[in-house]
């Protein structure tokens, strides 16, 4: 942790239009605060898992005007790119609270990566918007690296190409002028993580030496860097930034299947023997001021029939060690800025 960018820490734990990529929205001006909704990977796709109504969807929308959010970001893998999925898409596109997407892979499952950018309001994959004092930055890792050239994921391409997720050059070039040119404290959303340790983004360090950089040469530059993708919940400072692998708003998926689930449900979900579900769509409101006050309120559930990850014979923890819960923790920091 930089001493000079990160000086004091306190912590609580428990408690629409298409724009262009740098395109600020004008008429918005700093007011020192932003609230914002944020939720990943509820993997609307009819048919494959339990909770796969618009019903799900609705109910998060309801938190973030319950808490009068300012925006809405999901985190990935919202559908699977079908065309049956539009009207979902649209009925989040349209919400009365301004909504954004950041893609995740299973977004170009089964169809072209450019009818999900045009769908999500993405020119290029990635944007940024200023809000309340604070610029948003969506990212887009969701490349594959085969002889060579950066390969964007398009009609599940990913799986034959081998996977991985990279930050191409051009990417990466965007994303440091974005934020050195910022005149405001920056959120970055990608759908996978930047924060993990081999275990996402291939080139994360690059990312994260952007991040750095212009938190060297700018203390509080880059505050909060959300993700989704792992179906995990976890909080982590690193460098004088917060990390915030943000859970499943669903389910979280095991790579040994089971049996726990009664016929009326396995049969019917595709899906459902290799998922742990939840009984309650969860998402976080996420409030920051920029003097450097940083509150995640979270939320809780439990498991669909009470059947957790260990019963169905898969370990508790993921590759990164940490535990599958139907849980978003809630914390309240106050980050302290100083050159």
């Amino acid at each position: 942790m930089n001493r000079r960018d990160f000086l004091g820490t306190s912590a609580l734990i428990g408690a629409a239009s298409a724009l262009l990529p740098n395109t600020a929205i004008a008429q918005d001006k700093p007011n020192n605060k932003l609230v914002f909704c944020a939720f990943a990977d509820i993997h609307y796709y009819p048919g494959s898992f339990p909770h796969d109504s618009w019903d799900w969807l609705q109910q998060i929308l309801d938190r973030a005007t319950k808490h009068n959010a300012d925006l809405i970001i999901q985190l990935g893998d919202f559908t699977h790119g079908t065309d049956s999925a539009w009207d979902y898409v649209k009925k989040y596109n349209d919400f009365k609270i301004p909504t954004l997407h950041t893609p995740g892979n299973h977004d170009f499952d089964s169809c072209t990566f450019e009818k999900t950018f045009d769908m999500y309001n993405l020119p290029k994959g990635y944007k940024y918007v200023d809000k309340n004092g604070f610029r948003i930055i969506i990212t887009d890792p969701n490349y594959c690296f085969k002889e060579g050239k950066y390969i964007h994921y398009s009609k599940g391409n990913y799986f034959k190409l081998g996977g991985g997720a990279h930050v191409p050059p051009e990417q990466l070039e965007w994303l440091k002028d974005t934020i050195e040119n910022s005149p405001f404290p920056c959120i970055v959303t990608s759908h996978q993580s930047y924060e993990r340790d081999n275990a996402s983004c291939s080139n994360y360090l690059q990312v994260r030496k952007i991040f750095n950089d212009a938190n060297e040469k700018n203390p509080g530059r880059v505050r909060l860097v959300i993700n989704g993708h792992h179906h995990h919940d976890n909080i982590r400072i690193l460098d004088g930034i917060v990390y915030f692998d943000l859970n499943s708003a669903s389910y979280e998926w095991v790579p040994k299947a089971h049996d726990k689930y009664p016929p009326e449900i396995a049969n019917k979900h595709r899906c459902a023997r290799n998922t742990v579900m939840y009984n309650d769509p969860i998402s976080a409101i996420i409030t920051m001021t920029t003097d450097g006050q940083l509150t995640i309120e979270g939320q809780k559930s439990s498991f669909l029939n009470g059947i957790t990850r260990e019963m169905t014979g898969n370990s508790r923890l993921d590759g990164a060690g940490r535990p599958c819960t139907p849980d978003i923790q809630s914390i309240d920091l106050k980050l302290n800025y100083k050159a």
